[in-house]
């Protein structure tokens, strides 16, 4: 049986990941999977001839304990000799502040620390605990999600990051390995009680889903890492094939307008259509949200299946797309964007903006009691509607069920109710699911299925509040 420090040794080679001379920072929050880590890379440090750096980060959120997690991290570097990097984030605060996901907030201040850290000390390399289990979670996320290519190749073993590179050496072994690599070690770890809670989608997957595969079979972990790699190469592939043929396929008219050939674009295979059509919205969107991507590539695709006659479909941020006989052109509307309300996909655990409104819709949790203007939040069941959920104008004949009525109401005459002015009723901003129910008319109506308080199956919020305030 290969032991536990042979098997990341070989891993660590295998995927070339640190090489003499290296830099690391060890990303370290004092529980078991990054502490395994630190014990690890202290023992072989002068054997892969390496320097360590350690970070931490308390978020604040946990009070005391998490103060007392920061203290346990110094003091253990301390008495090792390494320098150690850390810091704490009123991560509650910026919730009060802007809203939205934890978590995300949590990850972004985290990652812009440890960039900081690395761009002052010179340091190359990042390090971080992820292991096997954080792999199947994130492949059983992502295929719950939208089952997108992109979404299941999941953690590469190496990424670019900041003026460096990131790098996960424990992906080769599971949870319960490091454990029981940490206790061979004798070494101390903080517990974080949050991580016991089913809060977070990825604590559900790891409390419910992961213990029931692992009965099935024991290696599944391993077997998504195996997975996650091979669709990572030959996603990898294929992209490079797609950005050698994106050149003959689209051209770019002039700023932000590209011309993209339909009877040449029909002859590539559908893997390299759909990876052009996303490599177009990379130079439409300078910070394009992959996640949304899957919605609008069907929707372009369905846009080019045609060569007679004229189409057109709105895109995210005021850009369009036009089919004309046998091209489509994609560019920003010539309407101004301050009266034109264009169709988007609202992505989950995200704020979205929109004409006059900006909107979150996300997971139930602890983490609404952060937003402002609680009178614009509402509660619901996510199984009561079909993602993906989109924004657009309002339609002639909409209607919308409304509680303590027997039949749903006309949208139209809601807004004439609400004394909604004659100008902005086209433009209106009305919330759908993928089977054009309508949720909410936003600032206005929800749905009867939403609540003001939380009821036992509510797993889903609804926040809303005017773009400027």
């Amino acid at each position: 049986m290969v032991s536990f420090e042979t098997k990341v040794k070989n891993y660590i080679i295998e995927q070339q990941l640190i090489a003499s001379g290296d830099r690391l920072l060890i990303a370290c929050s004092g529980g078991i999977d990054s502490m395994g880590l630190l014990h690890f890379f202290i023992k072989f440090q002068h054997i892969f001839k390496i320097q360590l750096f350690v970070a931490h980060v308390d978020h604040m959120l946990r009070g005391q304990t998490s103060a007392e997690d920061r203290v346990f991290v110094e003091e253990f570097c301390n008495e090792q000799g390494i320098p150690t990097f850390s810091t704490s984030i009123p991560i509650p605060q910026y919730l009060h502040e802007e809203g939205g996901n934890s978590q995300a907030i949590c990850r972004r201040e985290r990652y812009a620390f440890f960039e900081k850290i690395m761009k002052e000390h010179r340091i190359n390399k990042l390090v971080t605990a992820h292991h096997a289990d954080d792999q199947l979670e994130s492949l059983l996320m992502a295929l719950t999600k939208s089952g997108s290519v992109n979404g299941m190749k999941g953690m590469y073993a190496q990424r670019k990051f900041s003026s460096g590179i990131l790098i996960r050496p424990f992906l080769a072994v599971t949870k319960d390995e490091i454990q029981n690599y940490l206790k061979e070690q004798e070494g101390n770890f903080r517990e974080d009680a949050s991580n016991e809670k089913d809060d977070y989608t990825r604590n559900r997957y790891r409390h419910h889903i992961v213990p029931l595969l692992k009965k099935e079979n024991p290696n599944v972990s391993s077997n998504a890492v195996f997975l996650a790699e091979n669709l990572q190469q030959d996603d990898d592939l294929l992209n490079r094939l797609a950005l050698e043929r994106f050149p003959q396929v689209v051209k770019l008219q002039k700023e932000n307008t590209f011309v993209l050939k339909i009877p040449l674009f029909q002859n590539e295979p559908v893997a390299l259509q759909r990876r052009m059509i996303l490599i177009l919205l990379n130079y439409l969107y300078s910070n394009y949200n992959n996640a949304q991507s899957n919605t609008i590539i069907i929707s372009i695709l369905n846009l080019i299946k045609k060569t007679n006659g004229s189409a057109l479909i709105y895109l995210p941020e005021g850009f369009i797309a036009m089919r004309k006989y046998d091209e489509v052109v994609f560019e920003q509307s010539n309407k101004s964007a301050e009266n034109t309300l264009l169709e988007q996909e609202v992505t989950f655990n995200e704020w979205t903006h929109t004409l006059r409104f900006r909107l979150y819709i996300g997971e139930a949790s602890i983490e609404q009691l952060g937003m402002k203007n609680i009178s614009k939040l509402y509660y619901f069941n996510s199984k009561d509607f079909s993602p993906p959920f989109r924004i657009r104008p309002r339609r002639d004949g909409d209607r919308i069920s409304l509680k303590g009525m027997d039949s749903p109401k006309r949208i139209s005459r809601i807004l004439i109710d609400e004394k909604i002015p004659l100008h902005e009723r086209d433009t209106w901003p009305i919330l759908v699911d993928a089977n054009d129910d309508i949720m909410a008319i936003i600032g206005v109506r929800v749905n009867k299925s939403f609540s003001k308080t939380m009821r036992p199956t509510d797993d889903s919020i609804l926040y809303f509040q005017p773009e400027n305030s």
